[in-house]
């Protein structure tokens, strides 16, 4: 086959048989041009949403409030100690309102940035990587909003209904924000085992394998995420860390690369 011919074919190689095809090597300096390019678009995806959630600011925040708020005495409100606490609470509310709304295009551009390493078979995949990608995402953020963050303030305001409750705008939101978006990240895990089978690096054998150690890595992880040294927080995100990794074995069963007896 002529190589003129094969170099404009998307500038892959062509191989004889059922090799795949993959782009030429970029250089150091290419990638760093290349993740400089994916990271400024992404910013600017969420400087857009940041604007359009700064509008909903006070709204997503009561909303956020509730998980705490509902086991609180009648008429209790959360405090603020500084006059300009509200107004940079509402930002970093924007902002973080903003990630989730600007997910799918992260998530594309981080596609983009991974692309060029892939086989010309394996970029078919893009579009179940963002669809799903952002999914389990939201599903892991909205987890956490309603299970995780409720069953947390339900304990720690059963453990010091004794004393009198001040808990700061701030502090709350710390604490609430940490738990959603470690457990979005978190629910991202059967999409991270799907790819490393799909590229062979990981085999369902392999991870039932190793289930012990996961099991020990997922109470490690929640440990360092979460906002709290408690073992009722690290337990609540490491049980569906758990669950996820069996998805995962399932999903690498179901999809991963088949190997040759």
């Amino acid at each position: 086959m002529d190589v003129t011919n094969d170099r404009l074919d998307d500038q892959f190689h062509d191989v004889e048989g059922d090799a795949e095809h993959q782009l030429p090597k970029m250089s150091f300096l290419d990638h760093l041009e290349e993740l400089r390019k994916r990271l400024l678009i992404s910013f600017i995806a969420i400087f857009v949403a940041f604007l359009v959630c700064w509008n909903y600011a006070d709204r997503i925040f009561a909303k956020m409030q509730e998980p705490l708020t509902k086991y609180l005495p009648p008429g209790d409100k959360l405090a603020y100690t500084r006059l300009t606490a509200p107004f940079f609470m509402y930002m970093k509310v924007a902002f973080f309102a903003g990630l989730f709304v600007a997910a799918p295009i992260v998530l594309f551009q981080l596609w983009l940035f991974i692309a060029p390493g892939l086989y010309k078979n394996e970029r078919r995949y893009a579009v179940p990587f963002i669809v799903f990608a952002t999914l389990f995402f939201l599903g892991g953020g909205y987890f956490g909003f309603k299970i995780l963050l409720p069953a947390t303030c339900a304990f720690f305001v059963e453990t010091g209904k004794q004393f009198k409750q001040m808990v700061t705008i701030d502090d709350y939101f710390s604490f609430a924000s940490t738990i959603i978006l470690a457990a979005g990240l978190v629910f991202e895990t059967p999409i991270l085992i799907f790819f490393l089978a799909r590229l062979g690096i990981v085999t369902p054998a392999f991870l039932l394998q190793k289930f012990k150690y996961a099991i020990v890595l997922a109470f490690i992880v929640a440990a360092v995420v979460t906002p709290t040294p408690d073992m009722v927080t690290q337990t609540a995100l490491a049980l569906p860390m758990i669950l996820l990794y069996l998805l995962g074995i399932l999903i690498a069963y179901l999809f991963g690369k088949k190997h040759d007896a």
